[in-house]
């Protein structure tokens, strides 16, 4: 049997978990998808599959090897079809990862609109919030709110994201609203996880100002922070995506937006390639063209641009 094709064989059956669903995607008859698979294990004297009557799923050393060879024949497609001009459709699993916030409805219509584009695409999306290494994790992208991709990662802006310092009206009427900068200093702060400085420096109408904060909350997951901040803890740095329905609706209300408002860039963050396969150049060509996406940047104009002083205020926010 041909090795390249039981190797295509073997990872639709891995991507469907389904000997019969890679069969008909290969228009193949499952026996023939299972010899192959089952030559694949002879050659590599090791199991890639664990096979009940219910479901497919990879072994430990299946896992290996999917993952080494999926990103190969993406790459042959591609160059096949640079040379020969044709056009290669997207399918597979696409592995993502993002930050905790994307789980909102917006995020879910692109999604959404996507899948109805490219119908042979599964979405493998990790929101855990984690710092991922994209490599070593088989993942094909990560979506990040960052200044600075990383070493030896490509990455390529989509949309810039708006951030504000927001604080419910009933944690406000307690406090105190603050009319400068200066009164800022000791308001209960909602901290994210990834940026747990107790003193920030600021831009104020006279020069930089030091503002140290009371930490009362400290958490990796956005959401939590958001909810924290509607039941009036303390204020949060929150992007608009999350909490646009709360701002329209006055349950939060921005700080200082004049002087607090900060435009960070939404980056697609991959690893170095000759060829991207057709799942993420298209994934990522249709966040970046997505009214929906460039709808959610929607905002009053920001005064702190995270791209430019991105050295000085550089944070991660999730993925």
């Amino acid at each position: 049997m041909d090795t390249l094709v039981s190797i295509r064989v073997f990872c639709q059956v891995a991507e469907l978990k389904s000997f019969a669903a890679a069969a008909d995607r290969l228009s193949l008859s499952p026996a023939m998808a299972s010899k192959h698979v089952m030559q694949l294990e002879q050659r590599l004297s090791t199991r890639l599959l664990n096979r009940t009557s219910r479901r497919v799923g990879l072994t430990e050393a299946g896992q290996v090897y999917f993952d080494q060879v999926r990103p190969m024949l993406d790459q042959l497609d591609e160059a096949e079809a640079v040379v020969s001009k044709a056009t290669v459709i997207p399918r597979g699993t696409l592995k993502v990862s993002a930050p905790v916030w994307f789980a909102n409805a917006l995020f879910a219509g692109t999604l959404a609109a996507y899948r109805a584009r490219y119908p042979d695409v599964v979405i493998d999306l990790d929101l855990s919030g984690r710092l991922v290494n994209l490599v070593e994790e088989g993942f094909d992208l990560a979506l990040r709110v960052s200044a600075a991709p990383g070493d030896g990662l490509i990455a390529r802006p989509l949309a810039p994201v708006l951030m504000q310092l927001v604080a419910s009206p009933r944690y406000l009427a307690a406090a105190g609203r603050p009319k400068s900068v200066a009164d800022l200093n000791g308001h209960a702060m909602l901290k994210y996880a990834l940026y747990p400085l107790r003193t920030v420096t600021v831009p104020g109408p006279e020069g930089e100002v030091a503002l140290t904060f009371k930490d009362v909350l400290i958490s990796g997951n956005e959401t939590l922070l958001h909810h924290a901040a509607v039941a009036g803890m303390g204020m949060a740095v929150l992007p608009r995506w999350l909490m646009a329905d709360d701002l329209a609706s006055g349950r939060l209300e921005p700080v200082l937006p004049e002087l607090l408002t900060i435009k960070a860039p939404l980056m697609a963050v991959y690893p170095s390639r000759k060829y991207l396969s057709a799942k993420v150049r298209t994934f990522i060509d249709f966040i970046a063209a997505d009214p929906l996406m460039k709808q959610a940047s929607e905002g009053p104009p920001p005064v702190i641009d995270a791209t430019a002083a991105g050295e000085r205020k550089r944070r991660n926010v999730g993925a």
